[in-house]
């Protein structure tokens, strides 16, 4: 069509579809096309606005490697990951929450009662749960992903001091639908903010914190996997997380105990001689 304008594109777009289009692709874009086309009306968008925007995308796939995702930063920070998550959150389980741009595919099979810490300082702490259905029932052989920070506020794939799988773990529930494991408490950290996921903020006033947390991806025959991460509920940014990722129902209590109270079965069992942290948090998959 040689007469569009700036009143009939977005229709002139949308009748650009073949045939064959994937009806799902085709809603997509088409409602991609009308929020786009929207907002530059509304906001008046310049050529240097428009160039500069362009110029962001350019330097976030510029930055971009197998151990640094800028587009998932960039996704997390304007909230969009965390939406996809609550829209499509079941009620009935344990909330969702952001992947984060640093988990590691392909990490090793940890055993019940391990430990992550390892040599690392800081508090010891003892995560324990069980897997669970939405009737109380356990989920047994449910896999758990897990993975953290260093005390250093840095994972794996961003420090070169850490071995590859550091604080990464692959744990098969028992029978019961427990796991257990202890690890170093996690520590409050910054998101990336040299690229331009970092100016984005700057330019914005926000700063770049996430409080801390366990991160897990819970996977099991006949259930939905479930990506989540868990919150202490006395960390100073649990209520201005940067990627919005804080769930009620994810926030728990770390308690300390005496170190003669460390229970049996664990990999540190007779080696604890401190007090400790302990937690128990269960995660409810729902059916497929």
């Amino acid at each position: 069509m040689r007469s569009v304008t700036k009143d009939s594109i977005t229709e002139v777009f949308l009748g650009y579809f073949g045939p064959d289009t994937d009806p799902r692709l085709k809603e997509i874009m088409s409602s991609l096309a009308r929020h786009l086309h929207a907002f530059v009306k509304e906001t008046g968008l310049t050529h240097a606005e428009w160039r500069q925007g362009i110029e962001l995308l350019e330097r976030a796939g510029a930055i971009s490697d197998e151990e640094r995702h800028e587009f998932v930063l960039l996704s997390d920070v304007l909230g969009v990951s965390s939406l996809v998550d609550m829209v499509h959150s079941n009620p009935e389980g344990t909330s969702s929450s952001v992947l984060g741009p640093f988990h590691i595919a392909g990490a090793p099979e940890i055993a019940y009662g391990c430990d992550l810490k390892r040599h690392y300082g800081g508090p010891l702490l003892l995560v324990e749960g069980c897997v669970r259905a939405p009737d109380g029932s356990p989920v047994p052989g449910a896999r758990l992903d897990i993975w953290q920070t260093a005390p250093n506020g840095l994972y794996s794939s961003q420090d070169p001091e850490q071995e590859t799988y550091s604080f990464h773990g692959i744990m098969t529930a028992r029978a019961d639908g427990r796991y257990a494991f202890t690890t170093v408490k996690p520590v409050s950290y910054t998101v990336p903010t040299d690229g331009p996921v970092g100016d984005i903020l700057n330019a914005t006033g926000r700063h770049p914190w996430r409080p801390s947390h366990l991160h897990y991806i819970v996977t099991a025959e006949g259930y939905r996997p479930l990506v989540t991460e868990v919150f202490p509920d006395d960390d100073p940014y649990l209520d201005e997380d940067t990627v919005f990722g804080v769930r009620d129902d994810l926030v728990m209590t770390y308690v300390e105990h005496p170190a003669e109270t460390f229970p049996d079965g664990f990999e540190l069992s007779g080696k604890v001689k401190a007090p400790y942290l302990k937690v128990d948090f269960d995660l409810v998959l729902t059916r497929a």
